[in-house]
């Protein structure tokens, strides 16, 4: 995620508690995605793989703002 701007995002990771919870909150869903795929029913991980979108739709826009100031 992000992997063509690692620097900023470490900085926002640090500086920023809101884009840190954000951050952490689409790694957890990424990680509840891959391990229950094949034993939950898929309109479940369309869910949460729509809310992991919304959080890095957010993350996108900070990260955008960030470097925008910079």
């Amino acid at each position: 995620m992000f992997e063509d701007q690692l620097q900023a995002v470490n900085e926002l990771l640090k500086i920023n508690t809101k884009f840190r919870e954000l951050y952490d909150q689409h790694e957890a869903l990424r990680n509840e995605i891959d391990e229950t795929r094949h034993t939950r029913n898929p309109f479940d991980i369309e869910k949460l793989k729509k809310e992991k979108l919304r959080i890095k739709d957010l993350m996108a826009v900070m990260l955008a703002e960030h470097t925008a100031s910079a």
